[in-house]
């Protein structure tokens, strides 16, 4: 379907607003090649957007200017767009994202709400031709980001994904380091996830929403249901939501999905892991957050295993500090035949020989968010999504490796120690990474004898059409149930 610039408007309305769901057929307004003034979007300025508002402002030097803003909380809206206009930047302010859609003279979208928004808003934007920064993790769930490389390749747009770390350039030539095979094969790639995340606390009922807070498109695609939070300095409705399964996924796609992605990009993995498991639970503490604080995913790749490991409990029960393990708590540990490397920051990798002696340090000149958007913008402008530094399809394989590990998770059950113990020996590297976690839980005053561990299925998976071959019920957790007209279409 063809439609010409002015008849957009009345296209838009006639089938975006009265109908169970909104979709923009590509067409001829949809900009092929951007001028030099690039007119940039932020949805989401809450949390994770004001960085892309600074990272906007900080690139005008490649003729990125920001123009919009898209926030469902008014209160939040407009307190930033009172700040930009006294550093003389005037935006528009919208709450609903499909108005901003229809502005024929946006190039660039940033996409910064929750994740359960991720996947809808990027396919609306490259449908309304539109080029998309999206934040990590870029799909709730694992169907969905697939529909959003799927789109990107159809609508022809540039797509990047927020995992800023490779842009890094001393990354880079780690990476390139290490799989020319320098310190022998990789035998265990691990991310580690030590972030200390404290109860959200426990209400008894349903939480009113504030009037401040347009709670319909807040829900967007999740079920529209009261929430049943209320931090005491965040409210009822922002940030912990990432803790709640219809709109978060735990710290494995909050923080996690960095190291997740630095793991996976040294093991040249292409492709979803053909085997995943996963054993934690929420330990500590009782409260309204639903995902694991303590967990182990173990992707199960024939070269070898990318082990992660989610710890939100401090050190010990006496210690407020992040655990640490080989020099790293938020990082990766490249376990290789001759040594390892660790990445204890996003700006350098650290190499060791087999008795834990430095001999190789990698240092960062390029990194960050700002120069992880002048590439995005480097690719807006050659047309080639192959000179992302992260494109889309990266970030659907990382996100889903999250994913995968969360599903095995939520169809576990809790098992006693000895049983875990057990299942972990017939794992590379699994028994272990078992025993460091029950340590730790130790530490922090948890017996698992009583606080007990759920353990979740052994997952097989055929990585080509990204579906289980072993369980129907994880199948269907590869998706989810949309609420209209919030609906990530089949077809895109």
């Amino acid at each position: 379907m063809k439609i010409s610039k002015h008849n957009r408007r009345s296209f838009l309305k006639t089938t975006g607003f009265g109908v169970s769901t909104f979709y923009i057929a590509q067409s001829s307004w949809a900009q092929s090649s951007p001028g030099d003034t690039l007119n940039t979007a932020v949805i989401g300025v809450n949390g994770r957007g004001r960085s892309h508002i600074g990272a906007t402002l900080a690139n005008k030097h490649k003729g990125m200017k920001l123009t919009a803003l898209c926030e469902v909380d008014s209160k939040v809206l407009d307190a930033r767009v009172k700040d930009l206009d006294r550093k003389k930047v005037k935006v528009k302010g919208y709450r609903d994202m499909r108005k901003l859609f229809e502005d024929k003279d946006i190039d660039i979208i940033t996409v910064a709400t929750p994740n359960h928004w991720h996947s809808l808003a990027t396919i609306w934007a490259v449908q309304a031709g539109k080029d998309v920064y999206v934040e990590k993790p870029v799909s709730h769930n694992v169907w969905e980001g697939r529909q959003m490389v799927k789109a990107a390749r159809k609508y022809k747009r540039i797509v990047q994904t927020g995992t800023q770390s490779r842009t890094s350039d001393g990354l880079q030539e780690a990476v390139k380091w290490i799989q020319e095979g320098n310190l022998g094969k990789i035998k265990i790639a691990r991310g580690l996830c030590y972030k200390n995340r404290p109860s959200i606390g426990h209400v008894n009922a349903p939480v009113a929403i504030p009037e401040h807070i347009d709670y319909d498109l807040w829900s967007g695609p999740a079920p529209l249901v009261p929430p049943t939070r209320n931090n005491p300095k965040k409210g009822p409705i922002h940030y912990d939501w990432h803790w709640v399964w219809n709109y978060g996924n735990g710290d494995l796609g909050n923080q996690g999905i960095h190291q997740m992605d630095l793991a996976r990009w040294f093991l040249g993995e292409d492709a979803l892991a053909p085997r995943v498991w996963s054993v934690g639970g929420r330990l500590g503490y009782e409260d309204d957050g639903e995902t694991p604080n303590t967990q182990i995913v173990y992707q199960d790749y024939k070269a070898a295993p990318l082990i992660f490991e989610v710890r939100g409990l401090p050190k010990s029960k006496t210690e407020s500090g992040r655990p640490v393990f080989m020099g790293a708590s938020v990082g990766v540990i490249i376990h290789c035949e001759d040594g390892y490397l660790s990445i204890p920051s996003y700006s350098s990798a650290n190499v060791h020989d087999k008795d834990g002696k430095q001999v190789k340090q990698f240092k960062s000149k390029t990194q960050g968010t700002d120069k992880h958007f002048a590439n995005f913008l480097d690719a807006v402008r050659s047309r080639k999504h192959t000179d992302l530094n992260a494109d889309i399809l990266e970030g659907h394989l990382s996100s889903a490796l999250c994913h995968t590990g969360n599903i095995s998770h939520r169809l576990g059950a809790t098992k006693n120690p000895d049983e875990l113990l057990e299942f972990s020996k017939g794992e590379r590297g699994g028994e272990e990474s078992y025993g460091r976690m029950v340590e730790h839980l130790r530490k922090n005053g948890v017996d698992v004898n009583k606080e007990k561990l759920t353990l979740g299925p052994a997952l097989t998976m055929n990585p080509r059409t990204e579906r289980f071959t072993n369980s129907a019920a994880a199948n269907e957790l590869l998706t989810r149930k949309y609420r209209k007209p919030f609906v990530v279409p089949k077809i895109v």
